[in-house]
């Protein structure tokens, strides 16, 4: 039987109390979408939001 692969790599996020604005951590210019992922895992382990399963 094969075993179900985790989401993100075994990951779990919270954005549970967050309380910034989007536009506080991208910017108020427009950026592509991996200057968007960069800046959004960055944002993840500076705040420690992700979890191990």
């Amino acid at each position: 039987m094969a075993t179900k692969k985790k989401a993100f790599g075994g990951y779990s996020i919270s954005f549970k109390g967050c309380e910034d604005s989007l536009e506080s951590l991208f910017g108020s210019n427009p950026i592509g979408p991996s200057d968007m992922t960069k800046k959004l895992w960055a944002y993840v382990k500076r705040k420690k939001l992700g979890k191990r399963r």
